[in-house]
């Protein structure tokens, strides 16, 4: 695997090898950049690698969810995600104080991930997929200098996954009706 600040420059494309599986893999120039694993289709543990190291992601809460992210084999969370249900998107905190905003559009083919300084750390577009997701992934030049970089592009596709679990979920909910 190569580390993400080598490639953040490239294109980056994350795909779903397996439509039955819940697994994804970032790619750049067709080398492997990391991967994203849900432990089982129905819950929200992942276990994200590349080759800056080892991360997991959960979501906890039902009205008010957040994410946890931690460093593989410990219990201490090194950020955590609040999701903003009725506005798409939500915001990250690190324990240094330090906040990200990530936003979405109404048809959530796009995410974007934002500074507290109003600077673009990354972005997401042609997010789709009916049976094998998708999405390109544009990480900005300065970016690459971000020490948290690594794990904060693997959480900002989980967040994606996780979104599109949703409206899926709300989609066949409503259909039922």
């Amino acid at each position: 695997m190569e580390p993400i600040s080598k490639v953040a420059q490239k294109e980056l494309i994350w795909t779903q090898p397996n439509a039955f599986k819940e697994e994804y893999e970032l790619r750049g120039d067709d080398v492997l950049v990391g991967t994203l694993k849900f432990r089982s289709a129905f819950g929200s543990l992942a276990i994200a690698e590349t080759a800056d190291g080892c991360w997991t992601f959960k979501r906890v809460g039902f009205f008010s969810t957040r994410v946890s992210v931690r460093a593989c084999d410990s219990e201490t969370d090194i950020a955590s995600f609040k999701n903003s249900t009725w506005s798409g998107g939500g915001t990250l905190e690190l324990p240094n104080g330090r906040t990200y905003r990530a936003s979405t559009n109404f048809w959530q083919t796009k995410l974007e991930l934002i500074s507290e300084y109003d600077q673009l750390v990354l972005s997401y577009s042609d997010i789709g997929g009916f049976f094998r997701r998708t999405a390109m992934v544009q990480i900005e030049q300065y970016a690459a200098q971000i020490a948290d970089l690594p794990w904060m592009v693997m959480l900002s596709w989980y967040l994606v996954v996780m979104m599109q679990r949703d409206s899926a979920a709300a989609a066949t909910a409503a259909a039922s009706y």
